[in-house]
This record gives structure tokens, sequence and C-alpha cells, in this order.
């Protein structure tokens, strides 16, 4: 009886990584623009209403580009990064990287495209080195890491061991797409090339809007 190649492994749901921060202030902008805008298309007069229903339709799209929108979809074969105005798919074949530098971004095929939905915080980053120094064994007054010696070196090297490693957002992030990467590579599901699509649902709306903008401002 004559063994086969096991299939690929399923594809499962995709991972999603995202900023709560930036949705949460995309939905108070939503709702600031909402109150203004609202208020001036209800009661305003003449020309105000409809300055107030095209600034909002050149900023709604704007917001939720901007905010909301970003995202990362990642599973077994690829990666989907949709930033505030293109989609861009990437199969794991066609990655050549992903880092975080000042900024989270993916190569590919000679191109770099930046991931909007993981934000780089330099300030979290020092902050979770600090949490490790302090963890192996405190930090003097000038900032430099002292090694506990004796049985705080027995206590401190047992809590290292139980604890997770400290690693701000975009770096765990960044871990986890390279893993996806390395193990998805070789999948038949993962070959291909980068695909990028603008988000016309998006930019037709605010050029629209900002067209109406000027057009209003002319006719004043």
């Amino acid at each position: 009886m004559s063994s086969q190649q096991p299939p690929d492994e399923p594809v499962y749901d995709d991972r999603v990584y995202r900023s709560p921060m930036a949705v949460v202030t995309g939905v108070l902008l939503l709702a600031l623009i909402a109150w203004l805008c609202g208020d001036a298309i209800v009661r305003g007069e003449g020309s105000a209403r409809w300055f107030g229903a095209a600034a909002a339709l050149f900023a709604v799209p704007l917001i939720v580009a901007f905010t909301m929108r970003p995202a990362v979809f990642a599973n077994e074969d690829r990666m989907r990064v949709r930033n505030p105005f293109r989609v861009v798919e990437l199969p794991w074949a066609a990655v050549d990287a992903v880092r975080a530098g000042y900024s989270a971004e993916v190569l590919a095929e000679g191109s770099t495209y930046q991931l909007w939905s993981v934000p780089v915080s330099l300030r979290e980053r020092k902050r979770a080195q600090r949490g490790r120094l302090s963890r192996r064994g405190g930090l003097t007054g000038r900032g430099l890491a002292v090694k506990p010696s004796g049985p705080e070196a027995v206590g401190a090297a047992a809590d290292g061991a139980a604890a997770e490693p400290q690693r701000a957002y975009a770096d765990r992030v960044v871990d986890e797409l390279r893993d996806l990467a390395e193990r998805g590579a070789s999948r038949a599901g993962a070959q291909g090339g980068v695909r990028v699509r603008w988000s016309y649902e998006v930019i037709a709306p605010a050029a629209l809007g900002a067209v109406s903008l000027v057009v209003l401002f002319a006719l004043r």
C-alpha cells in the first residue's frame, strides 16, 4: 500500500490586528462631525445646509479611512493589509521580511508596505525594555541593570522563567507575522504575487465632498 503525501493543513479564520485607540478616536470624531454637520443641516439657513452636507461627505470617509478602516488580516496562506486608501494582499511566499523600526512594515517584491493598524510606540518599547531589565535584577538610579546574587538571584531566575518576556505591541505582532510567514511560505496556497487594490469606496466620496466644498466656496 503506497503512502501519500498529506495535503496542507486547512486554513483557519484570519487573525485580525487593528489599533483599539484608533477605533475609539474614530468613533469620537464621527460623533463630533455628526453633531456639527447635523446641526448645520437641520438648523442651518441658506447655503449653511449645503456646506454641512459637503463637509460631512468629505470628512466622514477620511476619518473612517485613517482610524477605523486600517487592519491586518493574516492566516496560514497570506496576509491582507487594509490601509486608508489601498488593500494589499501578500501571499507568504512573496513576503521578504516583516519588520518594526519607527513603523511596522512588510517588504515584498521590492516594495515596502506600511502596516497602519500596527502603530509603533517608542515609549511603550522603552517601558517594556525597562520592565525586562527590572525583572532580571532591577535598575540603579542611573538606569543601569543590577544583577542580583545569592538567594535573590535564585528567586529572580524563577520569576523570569515563569513570566512571559515583556514586548511592545508592535513587536509582538511583527513576531507573530514573521512566524506565520516562515511556516506558510512553502504551502501551496501561499504562492503567487502581491496584489494591490485602490479603495475607491473611500476615495470617491471624499473627492466628491472636496469638489462640493470648492464649488460652494466659489459661489459664495
